[in-house]
């Protein structure tokens, strides 16, 4: 197999090939998590004490899902057939006090009015931009289609503020290995125009669990210090 086709099928990075720090990851995020506050305003949102890694995408990209694999329940975010089904910035306490979950609304199929997703778009812009404690935005890209124009609208933005993000394909399960490999080339090379994003491109399956691990290594490191025994 091909170097690239290699990391399309693991991930790899110094930070996944770390036994402790996949061990880190898995502990923390197979801990208590629990759904803490849901704000539809700037005034509503809770107090930034604690670091964050807020969730972007498409709706329909599979947020829900991933959120779910990456802590290991069934319903921590709930799943929908109807695209755009969250209308709020969830936010979920992880690890005994040692990170927080931001679920942000999908983006482009939602049914609603253009007044709705104005206000929507509005609210998330100042969230991602505004809130101090955020450390990283994954923005979710389906395995199957790549970046779609709102996609790219959401990377200028966040480029332009200087917000740190990461890319995370998913649904990699739906993609053979070939057509996968191509994926992640396609999306390497478009990353690297962008400033603001980190380099590594995580690969993932909510289905199958084929890199989660490596993503709970990765965010395990934005999380609020502690000892692990």
């Amino acid at each position: 197999m091909t170097e690239t086709g290699d990391r399309a099928k693991t991930p790899a990075t110094s930070v996944a090939e770390d036994a402790a720090a996949l061990e880190i990851g898995r502990r923390l995020y197979l801990g208590p998590c629990v759904f803490e506050f849901g704000a539809t305003t700037l005034a509503a949102l809770p107090e930034a004490d604690l670091p964050e890694i807020a969730f972007a995408g498409r709706s329909n990209v599979g947020k829900s899902s991933l959120l779910n694999a990456l802590t290991g329940q069934n319903a921590l975010a709930r799943t929908s057939k109807t695209p755009g089904r969250t209308q709020q910035i969830n936010f979920f306490r992880l690890g005994d006090n040692r990170q927080t979950l931001v679920d942000l609304p999908g983006y482009g199929y939602a049914r609603v009015s253009k007044k709705t997703v104005r206000e929507w778009t509005e609210f998330v812009s100042l969230y991602l931009q505004g809130r101090s404690s955020l450390k990283r935005v994954l923005l979710l890209v389906d395995a199957r289609h790549g970046f779609k124009d709102l996609d790219r609208d959401l990377l200028k933005m966040m480029d332009k503020a200087a917000v740190s993000y990461q890319i995370v394909l998913t649904k990699a399960d739906c993609l053979k290995p070939e057509a996968l490999a191509a994926r992640l080339a396609e999306t390497e090379r478009e990353s690297r125009t962008h400033g603001a994003a980190h380099p590594e491109i995580l690969v993932t399956s909510a289905k199958t669990g084929s890199g989660i691990p490596e993503l709970r290594a990765h965010l395990a490191m934005l999380a609020q210090p502690a000892e692990f025994h």
